[in-house]
């Protein structure tokens, strides 16, 4: 028994779930009002039979006892393992000799970036050089408790301020270079403090460790206004919101997070109340930005600056967010019945247009009512773009009205309801004066013919694998492993078919789930020795089941054959998950029913959702497409 099964037999996932949430006995199940969505009445479900949950509500999530407390804390795979083994009181494999060392330089920085923060706050609380770091804050708005709160601090105007302290507590100068606290010349191989007088700003992670430092000048023709610290085995700009600890729980309470740009924006908009706003690093929002935030929220404010700069750094997040955030894709007819596939959004974005000349930070001060009537009166982004495009537009010019409905098409398909998509073609079809019929001729065109490869993972939940379904997804994760093109081969054949690719949602057990999605994170990267790279970023608990997979038989087969095989291996997975889910879904149809609950109507449209997917399923298995066409 694996050490994540072990856990999982320890473990009742009612007894777990319920220490977060409550939970109502419901015939053999349990239900409850979910708590990943604002809901009245119940859809929550929790199966003690199979150990597995689902939400049949707006979420349309399910999975086991791991990826609940994942989902619920925020948790990585490594985190929810140490701590459901520390519940379930299963001792953990003890790390390998290089896992070792790595935790042991990781656990270093952040005690080094800790003691660097501390270092900091003090000076700008005592040190007479930071009297203008503190003027500065008074200026701003900032109390002494924000201060507190985000741990502000002030770095000395000198070249070894920093440094000297640090080496004094014990730490080596290469490990400052590596948390990015020193710069090294590379003529002389000398070392000196990357920040000096700048009030010092720290970053920190979703668990609310300092990871890194927003530095900003007190001089007002300093350049550049903001340092940040570089890139490091903590700090990956493209992979942090700033703000995101303190803003977490409010961000779920009240279901929307709003994106600002600066670190003062956030800080103000705290002070305020407001906690449910954090700030992108960087120009434009990522993809895992975005994602981080999709675990607690569906409904986006984007607050960007009024100018120019930040109307196209609003348009780049817009575009991030849908390619990001597009959740399923919806079978249409055309007029003549031929079926495509057009993108849902899987989330509310919307966009707060500020005053002409101020910034968040400005407008929380002066007025936080005026703040909080905005974040309300938010746009929907197709408002937005309309505003945005119409502006300056000639009327008169063919081309640029066609230019304008062309760039609309993407979030117009984007927009769930038909009745709404329906209003916005009337409104953009009044706008730039030509037929409605013609804006819908174009949503109806080809290019929703085929839909692009997904990224999202996969909604359906499932009972405990049994044991076929063990076997089938250990020999596709050998296959993966063992043959690391085969997986871009059989993507492409499935978006040929409008299937979606091979996610980590394809594997029902928690392990070969993680080792999969590691797995294609780390062929994304390119990396060099990619089988050395999975082994180090995977718990050492997953080492026997990979060393496993890596040595069991893949048959000496072409490419093409094996293409074929692993395509329908993973069609099989999918065809045994949806029938499980479809016994889960009959039976609360039938226990609903017969209670008189008017949650029936809702398991049986839930039912007929997943009976179209298993249909679908079906007919590619029965085609047995000539996989070979590589």
């Amino acid at each position: 028994m694996s050490v994540v099964e072990e856990i999982k037999a320890r473990l009742d996932i009612v007894e777990v779930i319920s220490s977060y949430i409550p939970l109502q006995k419901s015939g053999r199940n349990y239900k409850a009002l979910c708590p990943f969505h604002s809901e009245k009445t119940p859809s929550f479900v929790v199966f003690p039979e199979s150990q597995r949950w689902h939400c049949f509500g707006a979420c349309s999530e399910g999975g086991d006892v791991f990826t609940f407390v994942m989902k619920k804390e925020g948790w990585d795979f490594r985190t929810a393992l140490e701590e459901l083994a520390r519940r379930a009181g299963v001792e953990l494999r003890p790390r390998t000799p290089q896992q070792a060392q790595a935790a042991e330089e990781t656990a270093r920085l952040r005690e080094l970036l800790a003691e660097a923060t501390r270092y900091y706050h003090h000076l700008l609380q005592h040190a007479p050089e930071a009297e203008r770091a503190r003027a500065y804050v008074s200026r701003r708005g900032l109390n002494a408790d924000t201060v507190a709160r985000f741990q502000l601090g002030y770095s000395l105007p000198r070249w070894d301020g920093a440094r000297d302290y640090l080496t004094a507590k014990g730490y080596t100068v290469a490990e400052q270079v590596k948390a990015g606290l020193l710069v090294r010349r590379e003529d002389k191989g000398t070392t000196y403090d990357r920040f000096r007088d700048r009030l010092m700003i720290p970053i920190r992670d979703g668990r609310g460790r300092v990871i890194g430092f927003g530095a900003r000048t007190l001089d007002p023709d300093g350049k550049p206004k903001y340092l940040n610290s570089p890139q490091t085995p903590l700090f990956d700009k493209s992979h942090v919101l700033f703000g995101f600890d303190l803003a977490r729980q409010s961000i779920g309470r009240e279901e929307r997070v709003v994106i600002v740009e600066g670190y003062m924006d956030v800080m103000q908009a705290h002070q305020a109340g407001f906690e449910n706003v954090v700030a992108q690093m960087g120009t434009a929002l990522t993809e895992p930005q975005l994602r981080q935030l999709q675990r607690y929220t569906k409904r986006l404010v984007l607050a960007l600056d009024p100018d120019a700069a930040g109307v196209q750094a609003t348009l780049r997040g817009v575009a991030v967010a849908q390619e990001t955030l597009a959740e399923e894709w919806t079978p249409v007819f055309d007029p003549r019945g031929l079926v495509g596939y057009e993108a849902r959004l899987g989330a509310e974005i919307r966009i707060l247009r500020l005053p002409q000349g101020y910034d968040p930070d400005d407008l929380i001060r002066q007025s936080p009512h005026r703040w909080a009537e905005l974040v309300e009166a938010a746009l929907p982004v197709v408002d937005f773009l309309l505003q945005v495009m119409l502006d300056g537009l000639d009327l008169n010019d063919s081309k640029a009205k066609a230019g304008v409905v062309d760039r609309l098409l993407p979030t117009l398909r984007a927009v769930a309801n038909p009745v709404e998509r329906e209003d916005y073609v009337q409104k953009i079809a009044r706008a730039l004066q030509v037929p409605a019929d013609a804006i819908r001729a174009r949503l109806r065109g080809r290019e929703w013919q085929m839909p692009p490869r997904r990224r999202t993972e996969g909604k359906a939940a499932r009972r405990e694998p049994s044991s076929p379904d063990v076997e089938m997804e250990g020999h596709c994760l050998a296959v993966l492993l063992q043959r690391p093109p085969i997986l871009g081969l059989v993507n492409r054949a499935f978006e040929e078919q409008h299937l979606e690719p091979v996610r980590g949602d394809d594997f029902r057990d928690v392990a070969s789930r993680v080792i999969f999605e590691t797995w294609a994170a780390v062929l994304g990267e390119r990396r060099e020795r990619p089988l050395e790279e999975l082994r180090a970023r995977l718990p050492a608990d997953l080492h026997v089941k990979l060393n496993a997979l890596l040595t069991t038989g893949v048959d000496n087969l072409a490419d093409e054959q094996l293409l074929r095989d692993l395509a329908l291996t993973v069609l099989r997975l999918r065809e045994r998950r949806l029938k499980a889910l479809g016994r889960e879904l009959r039976d609360l149809t039938i226990e609903a029913q017969e209670a008189g609950d008017i949650r029936a109507e809702r398991y049986i449209g839930a039912l007929r959702t997943y009976r179209e997917m298993l249909l679908r399923t079906q007919q590619a298995l029965a085609q047995r497409w000539s996989w070979g066409q590589v």
